[in-house]
Parts: structure tokens; C-alpha cells; sequence
């Protein structure tokens, strides 16, 4: 029989994705491209916005054009916090939330055997339970690998449904996570990025003195291991000790995703968010003064429930100033469910669009004033990914900038010594050292 899996969403989905894809292999299920003819499509949504809930329903049609006869698992975030609603749609045979995924295989069969919806999600999932022990040996990436290393998040951000869809945190054992990245690593694997849904609480519920820093330290020991990334941190985190530990990990890259927000204290005490712009700036200052070429980059939302010009500029300013490396930037977008969806003062679309607008542009800028900088230098660069339209390569520098090697397919999976030719839009042209 055969399976395809289509992932919406974040990093850990892509991790769970490729848990189910494990479990299905072992029960003898054929697992194929969501776009081809499958049995089972199933759906690893994601709800962050309402607009995400839209996307797991339209995808339902394209699987039963391809075959009207499929058998459609509809998992994860959207039926945890939405079980009724997804129930009701047509077409939708199994649901999942977020602790079943990994016994997809079980509830397939379970279908096959009655020919009634199979409903299972946790009801409680905001209690604090245990991280669910599954591990994975390799993945559809061959040269680098992301890691779950704990789920769920305690901070209830007013514009955030997450901690309701993932519950509260949960970390997986050390020990564990040690054996899947060796594991991983005499598979081939370079590189390993450490991700969850809030990666800076790693630890906090074991009971044992570890944390996101003890567990990168200890993974440093791998032999064959060449590179450690971490998924997306928060500045409260970073105290002054926890740099310098960090700043002497050899295999930690020096990339941080350091989550911002806004640039303006109101709106983040509005978004019920754990710090301010000083202490931000002064993490920022501190990665800098102490990891060489650390690369700096995060997530901005514009337009969050009752921002006023004034705001607005605040935050423009402060990223005008600081200058990180890369932003993604995100319109608010209402989530049912969260407290800032019931806020009053609601931002107007076309205000939304032009401030996200401006700091594009202003993005725009600051990538190219860290990227030339590298014109005529030598970079390391571990190329992941093959181009679609020549044959050629791309991959990343240390500090995570990406690179392009036209032409070069014979480096893909390998760290090669780059100079850089070229900057082109939003990445580095490079020229293989022989």
C-alpha cells in the first residue's frame, strides 16, 4: 500500500514527518511523493494562522484528483486544537493529534479493518508528559539532519495557539539524543540542527542540571560530527556566561535565529513576550563581541493588534540600527483561539502590507552589507542541495550564508573550501578550490 505525506509548518514537523515515514517503512508500507498516486495521503498540518488551517483543507481536493479512492489522515497541530471542525470535513478518514503521529501505520489499518473515522487526540494535551521516544537513523536530506530535541512550549505569546496544539514542555533524555546524532552521523549525516518548538527551554522539565548549552557541549564530543546549528532561541536565554560558554563550542556554528518580534517595548509587552529591546541589544552586542563572523538573524511581525505609527517606527529604527543579518517578515495574521485575536484596535490590511514592505527593503539592505563583505574571501561551505535548473550545487557557509556553485554537482554532500566570485540578489556566487 502505498503512502504519501504532505508537511506544512515548522522544522519539527519536518522531523516528525520523517518519524512517520520511519514507522511506515517498518509496517511494510511503500511511501511516496505527495504528489504522486498513493492509498493514504496524509496531512501534517499546521495551524499558526487561520490561513494555515485553509491550506490542510484545499489539500485535501488535490489528493482526490489524483486518486478520488485515497484514504485522507488528516495529523498533527490543526485536528489537536480543531478536532471537532476537522471531523466535520468531508473526506477526512483519520485524525490524529500530536502525540499519535508516530502510529499513523496503526490507525491505517485500523480504518482498513472497521470503514469508520478514526478519531484519536489527546484531550489534555497542556499537561506536561514525557517526550515521545522515537529517534531516526536517516533522512530524505543525506548530508545534514534536524533534530527534535523537546516539543511543546510554556510562554502562551498572545498571538500564539502553539502551546495548545503542542502542550506544555517536554525534552528528550540527553543520552538519547547523543545516540541518534552518532547514529546519524556514521550514516553519512555532517551536519546536525537542533530544533523544537522552543529550543531555549530544553531541559527545564527533566530534573537533571542540563540545559540547550550542556546538550550542545556534550554532542561537541561526537567524532565525525563537523557542524551544530540550533533552531530559532530566545534573547532571555542568552545571559552573559551562556555566550562565552557557547563562543567556545568548536563545532557550533555561528548562526543564531534570536526571535525579536517587534523593536518596541509596548507591543511586546502586549504580545506577553519575556523581554525588551535593551536586553535584546545587549545579547546581540554580546554575540558579537564574542563569536567570530556570528551571523544574526529573526522573525518580525508588523501590524500586531493596535501597532500605531508611532510603534511602527520604533521598531524600524532599532532594526535600522542594529542591523541583523536577515529578517523574515510576517503580517499579523488573526489566530483563533489567541488572545490577540479578540484585541481591539485591529491593524488595517493595507497598513500591514506597507510596513511589512519598508522593512523588506530595509532588509534588502543589510543582507547585502553583511554579504559583500565576503567578496574575495574563502569560505567552507557545506553544499546540501541540488540546483533545479543546471547542475549545479548549493549549500552554506558557517554562518549560514547561502552559496551557489554553478555547475559543480560533484560537491554535493561534501564541506569544500569556497572562494567567493560573486553576490547575486540574496546569495553568494562561489568557485570550488581544487
Amino acid at each position: 500500500m502505498k503512502v504519501a505525506i504532505s508537511t506544512l509548518g515548522c522544522r519539527v514537523n519536518i522531523y516528525d514527518t520523517e518519524i512517520m515515514i520511519s514507522a511506515l517503512k517498518e509496517d511494510d508500507f511503500e511511501v511516496v511523493s505527495y504528489d504522486e498516486f498513493a492509498d493514504v495521503y496524509c496531512i501534517n498540518t499546521c495551524t499558526v494562522t487561520n490561513t494555515s488551517d485553509k491550506k490542510s483543507r484545499q489539500f485535501i481536493s488535490k489528493c482526490k484528483k489524483i486518486n478520488p479512492k485515497a484514504i485522507i489522515a488528516m495529523v498533527g497541530c490543526y485536528p489537536q486544537v480543531s478536532k471537532d471542525e476537522v471531523s466535520e470535513i468531508k473526506d477526512v478518514n483519520i485524525i490524529l493529534g500530536n502525540r499519535f503521529k508516530g502510529q499513523l501505520p496503526y490507525y491505517i489499518r485500523l480504518f482498513l479493518e472497521t470503514g469508520k473515522q478514526v478519531i484519536k487526540v489527546d484531550d489534555n494535551i497542556l499537561r506536561n508528559i514525557s517526550f515521545e521516544d522515537r529517534s531516526i537513523r536517516t533522512l530524505k536530506d543525506k548530508h545534514r539532519a534536524f533534530i527534535k530535541i523537546q516539543d511543546g512550549c510554556n510562554k502562551f505569546c498572545t498571538y500564539c495557539i502553539i502551546p495548545f496544539a503542542r502542550g506544555g514542555v517536554c525534552s528528550k533524555e540527553p543520552r538519547k539524543i547523543f545516540d541518534e546524532v552518532r547514529s546519524l552521523v556514521s550514516n553519512g549525516y555532517k551536519e546536525v540542527v537542533l530544533t523544537g518548538i522552543n529550543t531555549t527551554s530544553y531541559g527545564d522539565d527533566l530534573g537533571i542540571d542540563i540545559n540547550l548549552v550542556s546538550l550542545i557541549e556534550l554532542l561537541d564530543e561526537i567524532d565525525g560530527l563537523e557542524r551544530i546549528r540550533v533552531g530559532s532561541v530566545d534573547p532571555e536565554f542568552f545571559t552573559t556566561e551562556i555566550v562565552e560558554r557557547m563562543s567556545k563550542i568548536k563545532k557550533l556554528m555561528p548562526h543564531f535565529h534570536l526571535s525579536l518580534q517587534s523593536g518596541c517595548d509596548s507591543v511586546l509587552k502586549r504580545m506577553r513576550r519575556k523581554y525588551d529591546i535593551s536586553l535584546y541589544k545587549r545579547v546581540v552586542e554580546d554575540l558579537r563581541r564574542e563569536i567570530e563572523d556570528v551571523s544574526i538573524t529573526t522573525d518580525i511581525i508588523v501590524g500586531f493588534p493596535g501597532e500605531t505609527d508611532d510603534e511602527f517606527n520604533e521598531t524600524y529604527n532599532f532594526l535600522k540600527n542594529i542591523k541583523l543579518q536577515d529578517m523574515h517578515v510576517f503580517k499579523y495574521s488573526k489566530r483563533n483561539g489567541t488572545k490577540a485575536a479578540e484585541m481591539e484596535n485591529q491593524v488595517d490590511v493595507h497598513i500591514k502590507e506597507k510596513r511589512s514592505k519598508s522593512l523588506i527593503d530595509l532588509n534588502k539592505l543589510n543582507k547585502i552589507d553583511f554579504q559583500k563583505k565576503y567578496l574575495g574571501q574563502t569560505l567552507d561551505v557545506l553544499y546540501c542541495t541540488e540546483l533545479s535548473d543546471n547542475n549545479g550545487v548549493y549549500g552554506y557557509t558557517k554562518n549560514y550564508i547561502k552559496v551557489v556553485l554553478n555547475d559543480e554537482k560533484k560537491y554535493l554532500g561534501k564541506i569544500v573550501s569556497t572562494r567567493i566570485v560573486d553576490l547575486e540578489n540574496d546569495h553568494l556566487i562561489g568557485q570550488a578550490l581544487k
